[in-house]
């Protein structure tokens, strides 16, 4: 296939009925739409709870009221226009506008939604000397929208500058193009001499992937990943918990295991972020943490390694374990340096989506106390 051609209307999606059409028409006002021809023919348009057609079709309950546009206030991390800088060793770069779809449980769809609230990186000058200038940054984040999304030129302009801050030691670039579209890379070769002349033994570039669902991972999808790797690039993956996607044991697990054979450690499982428009894709914090625990003995120590963890305003929080009437979290990495390791300890609460949830917070350990140290 060359490059699939995108489509941006449901009119253009010939297996779905008129009447479905005009039933998503007031979704179709609030939340755009945006898929190709590749990615859609992965749908079983048989199946209405297909979990492909749920990742990228908009369905009526997008519009019940719920959370925020930006429930893990980013905005307060951004120190220059698309440069943001929330953990002391790394800054993300919103460097691309455009994705290769919509997801529908997007956590940035603020950006897309409102115009005047883009805050994509245009000044890479200024960017550079930014990290220059913060020499606790050793790892930079390209990811937007979606990072592959930037033309290879331009990709590498970005690439090349930071390569040449010395203390920057790893480029990630965030996609979920090998799921979406993975013809960027293999119809790139330019992609792939620009991976072999950056990602070095030393200073590696690290793919973060965005595979949902084990049908995502196609002959096409393993071919592209294959292509990175053969170049030198490392390749994680991470992706949230969605209902009616992968909230089965056996279907995580089975992601797990997908990933773990074509060499893309599983990375992270977030919990769904409370975004407006996200709530039809919210599984609670317990019933994610026991899916995942179900999940994980499906696999094999290589498939189990990712971390269970919600984007939090003040860190990376992990689900950590839990006990008949608790509930354990620890800061995975947190916006405060010395909040990191700190473990919360609080009562269950099976409505609970978000850690603000839990009003009863029994215990706080910090790693000062020595037992929590690894």
């Amino acid at each position: 296939m060359a490059y699939p051609e995108n489509i941006t209307n449901l009119n253009g999606i010939s297996q779905m009925p008129q009447a479905d059409r005009e039933r998503l028409r007031p979704v179709m006002e609030k939340f755009d739409f945006l898929s190709n021809e590749y990615y859609l023919s992965l749908i079983d348009w048989d199946d209405p709870d297909d979990p492909i057609r749920r990742v990228i079709v908009p369905c009526s309950e997008e519009l019940e009221q719920w959370g925020h546009l930006d429930p893990s206030n980013e905005a307060k991390y951004s120190v220059m226009q698309g440069v943001q800088h929330k953990y002391e060793s790394t800054a993300v770069f919103l460097a691309s506008e455009a994705c290769g779809g919509y997801c529908r449980f997007c956590f940035r769809k603020r950006l897309f939604i409102h115009p005047e609230q883009r805050n994509f990186l245009t000044d890479y000058d200024s960017a550079f000397a930014y990290v220059r200038d913060h020499k606790e940054i050793n790892n930079v984040l390209i990811t937007g929208g979606d990072g592959l999304m930037l033309p290879t030129d331009r990709l590498e302009r970005i690439v090349a500058g930071l390569r040449a801050i010395d203390h920057v030691r790893i480029i990630r670039i965030g996609t979920k193009l090998m799921a979406y579209n993975p013809f960027r890379v293999l119809n790139d070769p330019e992609l792939i001499r620009l991976v072999r002349q950056y990602s070095l033994p030393d200073r590696r570039m690290y793919f973060m992937l965005h595979f949902n669902h084990p049908r995502e991972i196609t002959s096409q999808s393993i071919e592209a990943c294959d292509k990175l790797l053969r170049a030198g690039a490392v390749l994680c993956n991470q992706t949230p918990m969605l209902r009616g996607v992968n909230d089965k044991p056996e279907v995580l697990g089975e992601l797990f295991n997908k990933l773990s054979y074509i060499g893309v450690p599983p990375y992270y499982v977030f919990l769904c972020r409370p975004t407006v428009g996200n709530l039809p894709f919210a599984v609670p914090v317990e019933e994610a943490h026991q899916i995942y625990q179900e999940a994980r003995n499906m696999c094999s120590g290589l498939g189990k390694r990712a971390k269970l963890t919600m984007s939090h305003a003040t860190g990376k929080i992990e689900v950590l374990a839990s006990t008949s009437d608790q509930i354990i979290f620890r800061y995975h990495r947190a916006a405060i340096p010395e909040q990191s390791g700190e473990v919360v300890i609080c009562r269950k609460n099976p409505e609970a989506y978000w850690f603000d949830d839990y009003q009863e917070i029994m215990e706080v350990v910090s790693l000062s106390d020595g037992w929590l140290a690894e």
